[in-house]
């Protein structure tokens, strides 16, 4: 994300246990009159975290993983069914079933592929929502003008690519996202034709939910889509057009680009980018069936708001697959101020489990004659 853009949950609420962000920030920030973050601060502040609490150990990074399987092992007798592999923890000495297989690479400094597998009693998806984007499904969508990620866009304006253009860039979508691109084209002087389906006071609208004194700059372009509309602008932005209650139709390889409003009447306008920022979903494609069957809906895929994994309250767990758990925007909390608590549930279920492991094998020594 651009430098100069702020998150949008205050700095205090993106802090983590034992470190205020208050207290780090001290000497570090810019700007300290805001209570909002930007997001390299926020980055910056977790890799201090990190290396503050020494448990930089349990992180393996540059590390893609291809499949999370449950494991199979032929069984000696086959009326006995499936084998359960079991292995012992070198920390703890505790016995550990080998309920998952996980499967990966690791890329190195070289960009070689350092292929493994290893075996979890339990696995935590932790993926979040933003790996695959959603798509329009129009034609042309896949023309090398059109885009699906800010940060495409970033790095073309950070590279000059777009500077000095003449045809203005056409951002579609509503939400926070997409104002942030709006943001980061007008901050450099970018024209902009702004697209999206909602009427400009329908009520669903994220900026009806921001305070006017804390958000000032996504009230800027909220007020920007309803008075810049393109039947009637005015010149407090000329850089800027609005095309509410539009859908696009089709992309042209000539960069020109169909739009359609709810009367059906058709615009097509010339646009130098094409940025399509209308939401994204989980990419969960290490898992059968890409974990579709985990959702509260087991015949639609896995989405943040529609169809998240269904878990079970107190322990995080998956409601359809023992010993795997879930957290954040795949089971709906979609802030760190919330996705902590299901990292806190976790932590509870599987310590009260290992308590009761460790109560079970000292019993059975004890019956054993074993003290």
């Amino acid at each position: 994300m651009e430098g100069s853009i702020l998150t949008l949950s205050l700095g205090d609420w993106m802090e983590l246990p034992g470190l205020k962000f208050k207290d780090w920030a001290m000497g570090k920030r810019r700007n300290v009159k805001s209570d909002r973050a930007t997001p390299a601060e926020v980055a910056s502040y977790y890799k201090h975290y990190v290396k503050l609490k020494g448990i930089k150990r349990n992180f393996i990074d540059n590390t893609y993983i291809d499949s999370v399987t449950r494991p199979y092992r032929e069984p000696d007798n086959p009326a006995d069914g499936p084998c359960e592999e079991t292995c012992i923890d070198k920390e703890s000495g505790s016995v550990l079933k080998k309920n998952w297989e996980i499967r990966g690479y690791r890329k190195a400094v070289d960009g070689s592929h350092q292929l493994f597998t290893l075996f979890a009693e339990n696995v935590v998806l932790a993926t979040g929502t933003f790996d695959a984007p959603a798509r329009l499904e129009v034609h042309g969508e896949n023309l090398p003008y059109v885009s699906h990620s800010i940060a495409e866009f970033e790095e073309a304006v950070g590279k000059g690519s777009l500077s000095g253009v003449v045809d203005p860039v056409l951002i579609v979508g509503a939400g926070l996202t997409a104002a942030d691109a709006v943001l980061c084209a007008l901050n450099n002087n970018i024209p902009v034709i702004h697209t999206f389906r909602r009427r400009c006071n329908d009520p669903n609208l994220i900026f009806k939910q921001l305070p006017k004194k804390l958000y000032p700059e996504y009230h800027k372009v909220y007020h920007m889509m309803c008075t810049q509309v393109s039947s009637a602008a005015s010149n407090l932005y000329p850089p800027y057009t609005s095309y509410p209650e539009h859908v696009v139709l089709s992309f042209k390889p000539d960069k020109k680009c169909v739009l359609q409003s709810t009367s059906g009447l058709k615009k097509v306008v010339k646009i130098s980018m094409a940025l399509v920022l209308i939401g994204s979903h989980p990419n969960l494609f290490f898992l059968k069936e890409q974990g579709q069957s985990l959702g509260h809906h087991p015949d639609q895929p896995i989405t943040c708001k529609g169809n998240p994994v269904e878990v079970d309250p107190y322990t995080y767990e998956s409601c359809k697959e023992p010993n795997l758990f879930a957290l954040g925007p795949l089971v709906g909390d979609n802030f760190i101020r919330f996705l902590k608590g299901g990292a806190l549930a976790i932590r509870r279920c599987l310590e009260l489990r290992q308590k009761k492991t460790r109560h079970r094998i000292v019993e059975s020594g004890s019956e054993d004659g074993v003290s």
